[in-house]
């Protein structure tokens, strides 16, 4: 059973639409894949219309968080999407991110790059705008010559010459939200150094004591020694152990099912779920 539990679409910043991303899923040969688009559920309903026979579709978010001046992001799964409070804080993280990306394009603009915000927006199709769009913008010009290497302190890196920050959700109050909309969380790639300043381990033993239910530690950011040494710490703290591929279409080069979550790991997260839960396959659209 090969299961992916970290994937984008054009709701937020992935290639694929909703549909596209179901359907590549499943010629992938993934059993179950989470949609979790950043800090939205508005690609849910168009993924639950195309799930195929055969694939499972966990609905869930990545959440942009912040914890003393460091960016992280929590994933959510199976939460109930209507739920108020953790609804006006997604809102709030979104709505932010429009005057948070023109002032971006502002910085770069200042540094020589010529992007415009009209460049952005179309790249961004739509979707809640974020660095991704901006760092393609950057490839099409030739400023950089791939996504990855816009995440840099050169650019757009956390602290880089061009970042600028935006309202994050406090994990902790994260936690809470999603756990009181019925939902499970786990903290996204959290040793991905190369993408910024990470947390404290002694920081993810305070977020398991308040409810965080596992981290994400087979992530293709995380080389074997992370690995190694996040397993122990799940073990220690008795958090769950996910992987997944973090996948965005063609934005980046990672492809569906590069690193995957056991099983039995997510039965344990459809057990401990109760705002939502995972959709199977009605033959799409």
């Amino acid at each position: 059973m090969r299961i992916d539990l970290h994937c984008h679409s054009t709701a937020s910043d992935g290639t694929d639409t909703p549909a596209e991303l179901m359907r590549n899923a499943a010629a992938a040969g993934l059993d179950v894949v989470a949609l979790t688009d950043h800090d939205t559920t508005r690609g849910h309903a168009e993924a639950v219309a195309a799930v195929p026979h055969g694939l499972t579709l966990v609905t869930g978010a990545e959440l942009s968080c912040r914890l003393d001046g460091v960016s992280m992001h929590m994933l959510a799964y199976l939460f109930d999407p209507r739920e108020p409070a953790l609804l006006a804080e997604r809102e709030l993280v979104r709505d932010d991110r429009v005057p948070r990306a023109r002032a971006m394009v502002a910085k770069l603009n200042e540094l020589g790059v010529p992007v415009t915000w009209e460049q952005v927006e179309r790249i961004a199709a739509g979707g809640s705008v974020g660095r991704p769009h901006i760092a393609t913008a950057l490839v099409d010009l030739g400023a950089v010559p791939s996504v990855s290497d816009a995440f840099t302190q050169e650019w757009l890196a956390d602290g880089g010459r061009a970042h600028v920050e935006k309202h994050e959700t406090d994990p902790f109050e994260a936690i809470r939200l999603v756990r009181n909309a019925g939902g499970v969380t786990v903290f996204a790639h959290p040793a991905a150094s190369k993408r910024g300043r990470t947390v404290p381990e002694s920081a993810i033993a305070e977020m398991a004591a308040a409810g965080l239910d596992g981290i994400e530690v087979d992530h293709l950011d995380h080389d074997e020694a992370a690995r190694t040494r996040l397993r122990g710490l799940a073990g220690e703290l008795g958090l769950l152990v996910t992987g997944s591929s973090d996948y965005h279409g063609s934005r980046k080069s990672v492809q569906l099912g590069a690193c995957t979550t056991d099983p039995e790991v997510y039965g344990e997260i459809t057990r401990r779920a109760t705002g939502a839960f995972p959709v199977p396959g009605a033959g799409g659209v």
